[in-house]
């Protein structure tokens, strides 16, 4: 099984990097994640990964891309709440790869 390295710890993750327990997620495995992807993480993009971990407590899962930019709008205004402004904090796919990042599963509908 993969695994994340961090303080000591190996957080296990799946094939595609997804942890298998969302619940063991600790900030600094966002950044290791976003590193390997060469990304450095801004305020905007934790604005993203706190709002997908405040959703997944609230309804127990990960909003497909289309829910995320309508959610997103209704807390953060239109101009973040876009398919265009998430792409651009992740290229890989707003949905998929913040949810990765966030320590949650793949959200349903992704491939």
């Amino acid at each position: 099984m993969p695994t994340i390295e961090h303080d000591g710890k190996a957080y296990e993750v799946d094939e595609e990097g997804y942890l298998l327990d969302w619940q063991e997620w600790i900030q600094p495995l966002a950044g290791i994640m976003a590193a390997q992807d060469s990304l450095e993480l801004t305020e905007s993009h934790w604005e993203v990964i706190t709002f997908l971990r405040e959703y997944f407590e609230k309804y127990q899962i990960a909003p497909m891309i289309k829910i995320l930019t309508k959610e997103i709008a209704k807390t953060h205004g239109k101009e973040k709440g876009n398919t265009k402004y998430l792409y651009e904090l992740y290229p890989a796919g707003p949905a998929k790869q913040a949810c990765r990042y966030a320590g949650l599963p793949k959200p349903t509908g992704c491939v």
